[in-house]
């Protein structure tokens, strides 16, 4: 019999017993019996709601129910293996990944010498000894002879500094240049060495909120530290810097300065530059780390390379190097919004004007045009173009992403040296 057919024979046996105690009712002296067969009834209708009310299974019933049997589990939502294997994967993947991106990864050791002081007090003279204040930061390597790239606040005003590699081997270097806007700094492991790990550059502009990137770095000299999370938000500002930094929830502290921030394929999309502090009592993660975009830091470490080896060549042949790039165009203050149908950036800088017989007019630049990109790159606001051609070398050939009369177009220059530029280029830092 099917379970529905048995529920409805329960219920029209229950009319039939309720039916058959209205008539012994009326016998007095069937009153004991009379109440049995209510009880009866009643349990019997009970028994036929509760069954009918539950998924039925073909081996289980009332006989089943009235010796204690518990009905077995329905076709519910079960977790399966297969669907852990997943994890395990995704377990495997990570771990993977850290191995790859920990052997390019370095600690930056540094050692400021603070002068002693003296002090005249009504009581004569007072002094302290000079002091000696270790540091701590990151940095990525990022070519197979030795190129670091790390924030400037680590090595700034530094009296010394050494960069001890993932297989714990101590080396020297030395400042190449740096850009102290955006906080980068570019070093060379001083070593003849030529097949250092490496890690390289990732596409920023990509980067969305909800994205898993990994923090890889030296906290508080912990070296080859790991932290996982994601990208927060973009755009996010210092209080005194007008520069845009990606925020991330990953474990950032004192140490992780200058260490990458890469995503799920190994490469850098940002480097680790600040936490921050909404309570300056505390001097530890709270939730809130910032890195400069790897577009940004490709930029700068471009830039440094390029001026770097037109002095090395300078200084070779003896020739003064003179600048930096020139382009001979001037932009209005206010950005402007780019519509995203052009697939481009999503602000623009108006080019108010074009200085006569410059790389600019000479690459066909005028005004009125809408710069969207430069060498690839998109800007927040149209003072950091400007910034960025003064950081090239003069000599470069730069692309721009051009929109004119409706029409997406793209220019190459070859940037000179600005008319203002001193005789002779300041020396890097050693």
């Amino acid at each position: 019999m099917r379970p529905e057919w048995a529920g409805k024979a329960l219920f029209a046996r229950a009319a039939w017993g309720v039916e058959l105690c209205g008539r012994l009712a009326k016998c007095p002296r069937m009153e004991f019996t009379r109440r049995i067969i209510m009880a009866t009834a009643i349990l019997t209708i009970a028994a036929g709601l509760y069954l009918s009310s539950r998924p039925q299974t073909p081996d289980y019933g009332l006989a089943k129910l009235l010796k204690g049997e518990q009905p077995p589990e329905g076709d519910g939502a079960k977790i399966d293996l297969k669907d852990a294997r997943v994890l395990a994967e995704m377990n495997s993947t990570f771990a993977r990944l850290s191995e790859a991106v920990l052997p390019a990864v370095v600690s930056v050791t540094t050692r400021k010498d603070l002068p002693g002081t003296v002090m005249l007090s009504p009581f004569g003279l007072f002094g302290s000894d000079a002091q000696s204040v270790p540091g701590l930061g990151s940095g990525a390597i990022i070519s197979k002879d030795g190129l670091v790239v790390t924030n400037h606040h680590v090595i700034k005003d530094v009296t010394e500094f050494a960069i001890t590699t993932y297989d714990n081997k101590k080396y020297s270097a030395k400042v190449l240049g740096y850009d102290e806007e955006r906080d980068i700094a570019l070093l060379r492991i001083e070593s003849d060495r030529k097949d250092f790990p490496t890690l390289s550059f990732g596409n920023s502009d990509e980067v969305k909120v909800g994205h898993i990137v990994f923090a890889v770095g030296n906290p508080f000299g912990l070296s080859g530290t790991v932290t996982q999370g994601i990208i927060s938000a973009r755009d996010r500002h210092l209080s005194d810097s007008q520069m845009d930094y990606l925020q991330t929830d990953a474990v950032i502290n004192p140490g992780n300065s200058g260490g990458p921030l890469v995503d799920t394929t190994g490469r850098i999309v940002g480097v680790n530059v600040a936490i921050y502090q909404g309570d300056q009592r505390l001097k530890a993660w709270q939730g809130i780390g910032l890195s400069v975009p790897s577009n940004e830091v490709r930029v700068v470490v471009d830039a440094i390379k390029k001026a770097y080896d037109q002095r090395e060549q300078a200084r070779l042949s003896g020739v003064s190097m003179l600048g930096k790039g020139y382009l001979g165009l001037a932009v209005f203050t206010e950005a402007v919004e780019v519509d995203p149908a052009w697939g481009s950036s999503e602000i623009g800088a108006i080019v108010s004007h074009v200085d006569p017989k410059s790389p600019a007019a000479l690459a066909g630049l005028k005004p009125g045009d809408v710069v969207t990109k430069f060498q690839g790159m998109s800007f927040r606001m149209p003072e950091d173009l400007i910034h960025i051609i003064r950081t090239q070398p003069p000599g470069s050939i730069v692309k721009l992403e051009v929109i004119r009369n409706n029409r997406m177009r793209e220019v190459t220059a070859r940037l000179t040296e600005r008319p203002d530029a001193p005789a002779e280029a300041a020396a890097p830092p050693k």
